[in-house]
């Protein structure tokens, strides 16, 4: 019996050591990840400046009054074209109507004690040429004359300023545009300074950028500019008209005004753009190496870039990079000349993967 067992016992631990000897473990290997590659070429051009800037009608303006009084009717919405002296606000006036009634009973009174006292003065002239009337007399229908041109002058001067407030109860356009902003309704009141409606030139577009102290000595007003609208992907040529002495009151920005040559009807106020100075200048002839923008990973506050090896792995290199343009940026450091980086990829690409191109 105990034989027995023994033998069971013997073929029982034949057949464990007999299996664990022909199991064998399978190693699978990750897929390639295709990818899209470009080439880093340095290129020599002539240096520019870049900045960034924001589209601004030619003319704008908010218009206001000096007037206190209901808004009685707005003649215009936002988006409307206006020409210039077309009638946008009515303000109630009826106090000013009043006024300019009792200015004009004023001059019809002072105009009739004018005549009353040119007639007294030619009459004592006379009498004082015969001898009827004495040098006295003559000197006080002279004054008398005198104050009474003088009153008709001032009712007159006073008819102007009442008319002239007239302006300030209806609100024309100053130039010729579209409304952009509408601030009232019809029933308020309004308030001298307070703005009513916000009009712009939508013909004439400038930009308006912000260029650094170490910058700004490149720049001139001859100095030629590209404006990149990033919205509508378009780009536009531009001269300055208007260069910033001073940058006192900007926070060490000099302000830089660019007339843009071809308006186009899809540009609008308040539009970023990116503006390309160009130097002209053989002292700064740099080597640069410019990527897209859409080639860039973020992390965090660090930006970098896939590179690729010569055994086709994919290694994230972090960048120092300088100005951007367009849709490409500047690579000051992390990039080599004639490196391969990744413009894109499919699938889900990762520090150390294998690529295919």
């Amino acid at each position: 019996m105990k034989t027995y067992q023994y033998i069971l016992l013997t073929f029982a631990a034949f057949l464990t050591v007999g299996c664990g000897t022909t199991e064998q473990k399978e190693i699978t290997e990750l897929p390639s990840v295709p990818v899209k590659v470009a080439q880093v070429n340095a290129s020599e051009a002539a240096g520019y400046i870049a900045a960034s800037g924001k589209i601004e009608a030619g003319q704008n303006a908010n218009l206001s009054t000096r007037m206190m009084g209901n808004v009685t009717k707005i003649h215009v919405k936002v988006g409307d074209k206006v020409s210039k002296g077309q009638t946008l606000i009515n303000i109630s006036n009826a106090d000013l109507i009043a006024q300019k009634a009792q200015v004009e009973a004023s001059i019809i009174q002072a105009e009739s004690g004018l005549k009353n006292a040119e007639k007294d003065f030619q009459r004592f002239k006379t009498l004082f040429e015969k001898g009827s009337a004495s040098q006295k007399e003559l000197d006080d229908m002279t004054t008398r004359f005198e104050v009474a041109k003088a009153n008709v002058d001032a009712a007159e001067q006073m008819k102007k300023g009442v008319e002239a407030q007239f302006a300030y109860t209806n609100i024309r356009a100053p130039f010729s545009g579209v409304v952009v902003n509408s601030f009232i309704k019809e029933g308020m009141m309004a308030n001298p300074g307070m703005p009513l409606i916000a009009l712009e030139d939508a013909e004439n577009y400038q930009v308006v950028a912000s260029i650094s102290e170490s910058d700004i000595s490149g720049i001139t007003e001859d100095t030629k500019a590209k404006i990149y609208v990033k919205s509508i992907e378009q780009e536009f040529e531009g001269n300055i008209i208007e260069l910033s002495p001073s940058a006192q009151n900007t926070g060490g920005q000099y302000m830089v005004k660019v007339a843009i040559k071809a308006a186009d009807k899809a540009l609008r106020s308040g539009m970023f753009v990116n503006v390309k100075f160009q130097t002209n200048s053989s002292e700064t002839e740099t080597s640069q190496i410019m990527i897209p923008t859409s080639a860039l990973i973020q992390k965090g506050q660090l930006t970098g870039v896939y590179v690729v090896t010569d055994d086709k792995i994919a290694i994230l290199r972090w960048l120092r990079l300088g100005r951007t343009y367009n849709d490409k940026v500047e690579v000051i450091s992390g990039l080599g000349e004639n490196e391969r980086f990744i413009l894109s990829h499919e699938g889900k690409l990762y520090n150390g993967a294998k690529v295919t191109f």
